[in-house]
């Protein structure tokens, strides 16, 4: 995997199309790819690419191909782009955080994850938004407790221009064993505000009634993983409180 997919004379003088995700669900599943670029500081092969969306308009999205992750000692090879689909699926499933829409299909480069390019300010990072932002950013705190997530860093907390905070990067997830990793020190050690307390209640009635959730999840992560979920889930409920954890140990790097 040498090269990116080339820009093509297609999307010239093209219009970009702003769709809600009911209305671009199909052409992010379906439409052709008909090019991009690689972004070059991610770890994995990840591209910005354009999608046809009809006569003179297409998507933008954001492409990350099985085959371009780089190999982990703790997370099971060719496995992460559906964790990036199953963290959406959480996502959905309780209401927050807001993460952009990502499906699963061919690309250029094989399967992968092709997730709705959102527009934002990449200058601004967790980092910025702390102190206006403590309610909106409790939630992600606890999706990542909730997903295991080991990797929140500063710059995959995204501010959009509408003010919305969205949540990016959720390959490292779902993890048996323990592994969160964020850079949310503030919220460590403190209680879980009731009203989220209250949602992760209505999530484990929907969790154990709706067999569609359930399958879809199965299919992405292994039997383990989807038994842990349900175990994290009860653990937070039992004692709704962020875990005093290990600067040393709890910490991505970089942080941004």
């Amino acid at each position: 995997m040498e090269q990116s997919p080339s820009p093509e004379s297609q999307t010239e003088g093209a219009e970009v199309v702003d769709l809600a995700d009911d209305e671009a669900a199909l052409i992010l599943l379906e439409g052709e790819v008909l090019g991009g670029q690689r972004i070059p500081w991610s770890s994995n092969y990840t591209f910005l690419v354009r999608i046809d969306a009809g006569p003179g308009k297409f998507l933008r999205a954001v492409y990350k191909p099985r085959d371009g992750e780089m190999p982990l000692s703790d997370f099971p090879s060719g496995s992460l782009y559906k964790r990036e689909h199953a963290a959406f699926l959480l996502s959905q499933a309780l209401g927050w955080p807001p993460v952009p829409l990502i499906l699963v299909r061919d690309g250029p480069y094989g399967v992968g994850s092709m997730q709705l390019y959102v527009e934002t300010d990449p200058r601004v990072t967790y980092f910025d938004m702390i102190t206006d932002n403590r309610d909106k950013l409790w939630r992600f705190m606890v999706f990542d407790l909730l997903s295991n997530n080991a990797d929140r860093k500063g710059g995959h907390c995204l501010l959009g221009g509408d003010g919305t905070i969205w949540s990016i990067d959720h390959g490292l997830t779902f993890h048996p064993d323990f592994k969160v990793r964020t850079v949310m020190l503030e919220f460590w050690g403190e209680p879980i505000p009731p009203d989220i307390v209250a949602d992760l209640k209505s999530f484990k009635d929907r969790l154990s009634a709706d067999e569609g959730l359930t399958s879809a999840l199965a299919e992405l992560l292994t039997e383990d993983e989807v038994d842990r979920l349900v175990k994290r889930l009860d653990a937070i409920l039992e004692s709704p409180m962020v875990p005093q954890l290990d600067p040393r140990r709890n910490v991505p790097w970089p942080l941004e």
